[in-house]
């Protein structure tokens, strides 16, 4: 038995998922299988089972999970307090980014910060809102789009962030290309759309404003990424829904359209997993992060 493999038994615990715990890890699937099949054969008897697509622990493993717990909370400390001794000299940071802050504000906040602290390494993932969420126990600092679920590990701070807009996109041509610009989501329901893959910050946004105003949607098709959305829609798929920030340096094959009489909004947050004590690295991040001045 050793530390590591404790320390992944609490993440499948945490998650009750291989796969998820694998992403939060860095880990591959069989890697964190391996450690699992070890750790079980040590104590003699089964401290998990499948359940579907994911996996319940017994009544034994309840009980290690509880240690296992602890283990992984205190090298978490360690680790938060190895970086803050280090300083900006030689740190780390890891940032976890959604799809819409990930390409248009996270490449500028970063050529700021190096330009600020040149040695520090940083590394960063991208996905959309649920997978930056599951991957948090594996970051410094996050970006994410659109409404925060309350399942997020222990002690993650929350920090509200910038406010964007979403825009319905259609082909030049499209009926509803009007000069002003406006529709409506009614207007928008008797045509096709099509929308990003679940969990896409944007799609729950979307979701939502239709529900609340009872108009039906009409999915012609569902694409992962903001790009696969444009190409789709240039294609004359349907009607898509994009952050107006990704449409700032579009081409004008497309017409960017605001939904009347109240726009489609959200809110990004920063998401700071051990907030109570972050490494300096992450700290000095969030400052930049929430200076208006920087571009982006």
């Amino acid at each position: 038995m050793t530390p590591d493999q404790l320390i992944t038994f609490a993440t499948v615990a945490e998650f009750g998922n291989i796969s998820r715990a694998a992403v939060a890890l860095h880990l591959s699937q069989p890697a964190v299988s391996g450690q699992l099949r070890q750790l079980q054969d040590e104590f003699g008897e089964p401290l998990y089972q499948r359940d579907g697509r994911g996996v319940r622990l017994t009544a034994a493993g309840e009980q290690l999970a509880h240690y296992a717990e602890r283990i992984r909370e205190t090298y978490q400390q360690a680790h938060a307090f190895r970086d803050a001794l280090r300083g900006l000299e030689r740190g780390v940071l890891r940032i976890g980014a959604s799809t819409t802050p990930a390409s248009y504000l996270l490449p500028y906040l970063i050529a700021a910060f190096h330009r600020k602290f040149p040695d520090v390494t940083i590394t960063t993932i991208d996905g959309n809102t649920s997978d930056i969420v599951a991957a948090l126990p594996a970051l410094d600092i996050a970006m994410v789009e659109g409404p925060v679920s309350g399942d997020l590990p222990p002690g993650t701070g929350v920090t509200p962030w910038r406010e964007d807009q979403v825009v319905a996109i259609v082909p030049n041509a499209h009926p509803l290309a009007p000069a002003d610009g406006l529709t409506t989501l009614d207007a928008i329901s008797a045509h096709p759309l099509v929308l990003r893959e679940g969990g896409s910050g944007v799609r729950q946004i979307v979701e939502r404003a239709f529900a609340r105003a009872g108009a039906p949607m009409r999915v012609a098709l569902e694409i992962a990424g903001v790009e696969g959305v444009k190409e789709a829609v240039r294609a004359g798929m349907g009607i898509g829904f994009v952050s107006a920030m990704s449409m700032r340096h579009e081409d004008n094959a497309l017409r960017r359209l605001r939904i009347a009489p109240e726009p489609l909004t959200r809110r990004f947050s920063i998401l700071m997993p051990h907030s109570a004590a972050p490494s300096r690295t992450a700290a000095r991040f969030l400052d930049l992060c929430l200076d208006d001045s920087n571009p982006g």
